[in-house]
């Protein structure tokens, strides 16, 4: 993997991105439990549980907003509901819609479901009714008419034969519906909020209800009374009951009894267990990576918390169980240890940083526009969310080794954190606090673990000594103490950086200034160096050469300069963003910059040129996140748009891959040049048009044409091309045609196929219209050239007979005997000419 010291990177290739996948809605996991259904504005994500990745996405044509789903029991069909009010019916498998129909709903659908036989389909409105359509026979089966507001739940009752429908809207009451009258059986009163979620025993004998209201109630379906209510003081968003025929006593299931899960607005905090019978709480999970805001156990009481569940869903088959939070992550836990197994994040909003993480940069760190960090693996997209900071991160950087890093953040303190190379596990191992505002940026020491440089836009830079044993778990996280506090700039501080060798520190800040500063010895103060000046506006990003004594700076200016760190004069210029430059970094060894922009453009530059040589166009937004791996072989970026893009340098697979087609160019030359001698011209023009060259095809005809019974060998030959080929003649000889060398050739191919090719055949050739069209005008002169050419020799010809009747000197004589065989020779060659005049016809006629 190592690399020429002098090569230089000009080619990066997209090899993976972690994009938005659900922007919130509802969540179906398909009943073999490998896929997750989500929506995400105009489509239907698929996403695939083992791999992390989306294989499959459904999308409106019309471009509206994915309203409702629902997908069948059996997993087959998919129908979604738009604002268009629309049903389409999909193949979800191949992403075709094999059928759409209107809703009839006045207004759009808020909820939908299949019944368990997946011949029927529940849809519930915002205007109050319900509708069942037979997805069979494709036709509206039921009306019904009496919810007060939008139905926002529709349940079958697992035992079809019942032909029972449940539904709930804004009136709080969830009403039992006999689908042979069409009438509401009763209306169950019990919850004061809407209700969230219904949930049935096995035996369809019993349900829970789950609502906003703090409540859960325990409803028995024969006598169609609430058996239980029980008080589980969170707003619940989903309910769903642990299976009966499974051991759960490590969790505190003692009995048969019906046993409920709830989730809410506690959030990923807290999931719990109930036992219906006694309305008490036999368990409660609580992640220690989740702290509870502001040291109180109902910190994540408020509904529409960042933190709340919104959705709750079960895996039977494989034992586990499914959370959505109200951030759009999907996390998957293992029952009965309510362990996370998985976790999916389904919308990262605005990404403001991005570093490589691990010992083989199998990971990566993101900060994102919210307090929590997020490492994502990057074979299965799996991530685990980091709990610390209650502010926005704001910058990350990772230590030399790669499983420790920082961050920094809006709440004035920075944390390291340690990353396990084993299980992949994160804590946080020491904090600092002692900035009086936002931290906005970060760096670590370059050679060992020893310190960490922070920059805040109290205008300060702070120096933090880390110990030399950093403690390994949260439980003894070390308490950092500032060893250098330097009022450094006037105005914000942007970036900060560390030298190779941990002996110079550089910043830069809102000021237009970058400042070089002396780290010194451990203990002692920051000594300024010198200042770099020459950027119109504010300094984004500075970094040093891990090469040569030099650094780079990046501002709003659009700009991107050298320095040296000699007299600290500017030694290049780089110009070619249209706005503000926010990162850069030094990749190839030093010989070349990777810069990102407010543009959404990331450029790479040769430094010894001056020279843009890429540019990669990826992203919507601006490009906060820009960062290379250890081995300069991978770059990830990261934008606004909330997407995460990773690059592999692809430049020695490009070259490999130039280099094996020069070499397979020259072969076939070589073999070309063996046809052309053994006269074997079908297979040398096939050859020649195969390395799609004009100039050797019209070698290759020439030759032809030269040889013995040319006419006949070159339609011989022609005639016995594929379709394809002769596509590609008709091609060429529409250039050819255009040059007074080369027209003989060109027309006598052209006359080959206008001879043997009928009319109708020759117009389905690809673009042969176009090519046919083209030959006329440059025939048609060719023609008068011939024209005139012919007058003048018949003048010569004249005059040749008036000097024979006169007689003339020897030397003349001599001279016009040669005369006649010159123009003999003239007419000749032309007679090819006279197959214009048929060409230019037939060529009319077909166009």
């Amino acid at each position: 993997n190592c690399r020429c010291f002098f090569s230089s990177s000009c080619s990066y290739a997209v090899s993976s991105t972690i994009e938005p996948f659900y922007k919130g809605g509802k969540v179906q996991i398909s009943k073999d439990e490998k896929f997750i259904f989500c929506t995400c504005g105009t489509r239907v994500n698929v996403l695939q549980i083992v791999t992390g990745k989306i294989v499959h996405s459904i999308e409106q044509d019309d471009q509206e907003d994915i309203t409702s789903f629902a997908l069948s029991l059996d997993d087959e069909i998919l129908v979604t509901a738009s604002k268009a009010l629309l049903l389409k019916q999909w193949d979800w498998k191949q992403a075709q819609c094999t059928r759409s129909w209107r809703a009839i709903h006045n207004v759009p659908i808020a909820s939908m479901t299949f019944d368990p036989t997946a011949t029927l389909l529940a849809t519930g409105g915002c205007d109050g009714t319900i509708k069942l359509w037979d997805v069979v026979k494709q036709y509206c089966t039921h009306n019904l008419k009496g919810s007060s507001g939008v139905v926002h739940l529709v349940e079958f009752h697992p035992d079809i034969s019942l032909l029972q429908l449940f539904s709930s809207a804004s009136d709080c009451g969830i009403r039992m519906w006999d689908l042979r009258s069409s009438q509401c059986l009763c209306v169950l009163q019990s919850h004061y909020s809407p209700v969230t979620s219904l949930a049935f025993t096995p035996d369809g004998a019993s349900m829970v209800s789950s609502g906003r209201d703090k409540i859960c109630t325990v409803w028995d379906l024969k006598s169609r009374t609430a058996r239980r209510t029980v008080p589980v003081y969170e707003a619940v968003e989903s309910v769903v009951l642990l299976p009966e025929d499974e051991d759960f006593s490590e969790i505190g299931v003692k009995t048969k009894e019906i046993h409920f899960i709830t989730a809410g607005s506690k959030g990923i905090c807290v999931l719990r267990v109930w036992d219906a019978s006694s309305a008490r709480c036999v368990f409660a999970q609580t992640l220690p990576s989740a702290p509870s805001a502001g040291g109180s156990e109902e910190g994540g009481e408020e509904y529409g918390d960042p933190r709340s569940l919104t959705y709750c869903l079960p895996l039977p088959s494989s034992l586990r169980l499914a959370t959505v939070t109200a951030e759009h992550n999907i996390l998957l836990y293992q029952l009965p240890s309510f362990t996370t197994q998985q976790q999916f994040v389904g919308f990262n909003d605005e990404v403001l940083d991005v570093k490589f993480l691990g010992k083989g940069d199998t990971h990566i760190v993101v900060a994102t526009n919210s307090s929590q960090l997020k490492v994502f693996d990057l074979a299965t997209s799996s991530c685990k969310i980091l709990y610390g900071h209650t502010d926005t991160v704001l910058s990350l950087d990772v230590f030399k080794k790669g499983s420790l890093f920082v961050s920094c953040a809006k709440d004035k303190s920075v944390r390291v954190w340690r990353q396990d190379p084993d299980s992949g596990q994160v804590c946080c191992v020491a904090q600092g606090c002692s900035h009086a505002n936002a931290v906005g940026s970060i760096t670590c020491s370059r050679m060992k673990e020893s310190f960490v440089v922070s920059g805040s836009q109290d205008c300060t830079i702070k120096v933090w000594d880390l110990p030399e044993s950093i403690p390994e778990t949260d439980g003894d996280m070390f308490q950092l103490t500032a060893r250098v506090t330097e009022k450094a700039h006037d105005k914000d501080v942007n970036s900060v950086a560390v030298s190779p060798n941990d002996k110079l520190l550089v910043s830069g800040s809102q000021d237009r200034l970058a400042k070089l500063w002396s780290l010194g010895a451990p203990g002692a103060d920051l000594a300024l160096l010198g200042v770099f000046r020459g950027h119109r506006r504010g300094v984004w990003c500075v970094q040093f050469s891990p090469m040569d004594q030099v650094l780079a700076s990046s501002s709003a200016d659009g700009s991107v300069k050298l320095w040296s760190l000699q007299d600290f004069s500017c030694l290049k210029t780089f110009e070619g963003h249209d706005a503000s430059v926010l990162k850069l970094i030094f990749v190839s060894r030093g010989t070349q910059l990777l810069t990102s922009g407010s543009d959404g453009l990331v450029k790479l530059w040769t430094i010894k040129t001056n020279e843009c040589v890429k540019t990669l166009d990826a992203h919507q937004d601006k490009v906060w996140g820009l960062h290379a791996t250890r081995k300069d072989d991978r770059v990830v970026t990261a934008s606004a748009d909330s997407n995460i893009t990773v690059w592999t340098d692809v430049t020695e697979v490009e070259q490999a891959e130039e280099q094996a087609k020069q070499e397979d160019q020259i072969l076939k030359k070589q073999e070309l040049s063996n046809l052309l001698h053994e006269k074997k011209y079908l297979k040398a023009l096939g050859l020649a048009i195969s390395l799609d060259q004009p100039h050797t095809v019209l070698k290759v005809i020439k030759a032809i044409r030269q040889g013995e019974n040319g006419a006949k060998q070159l339609e011989k030959t022609v005639l016995k091309l594929r379709q394809d080929q002769k596509e590609s003649m008709l091609r060429y000889c529409a250039v050819w045609n255009t040059n007074a060398r080369s027209c003989l050739d060109a027309q006598a191919v052209i006359q080959v196929m206008l001879t043997h090719l009928s009319p109708e055949e020759l117009l389905q050739y690809q673009g042969a219209r176009a090519h046919l069209e083209g030959l006329i005008p440059y025939t048609e002169r060719h023609m008068q050239r011939i024209g005139r050419l012919l007058q003048a020799s018949m003048f010569l010809d004249y005059m040749w007979q008036k000097m024979r009747v006169t007689g003339a000197p020897a030397s003349t004589v001599v001279d016009f005997i040669l005369k006649p065989h010159s123009l003999s020779m003239a007419a000749s060659q032309m007679a090819p000419y006279c197959l214009y005049t048929s060409a230019l016809l037939f060529t009319r006629a077909l166009v």
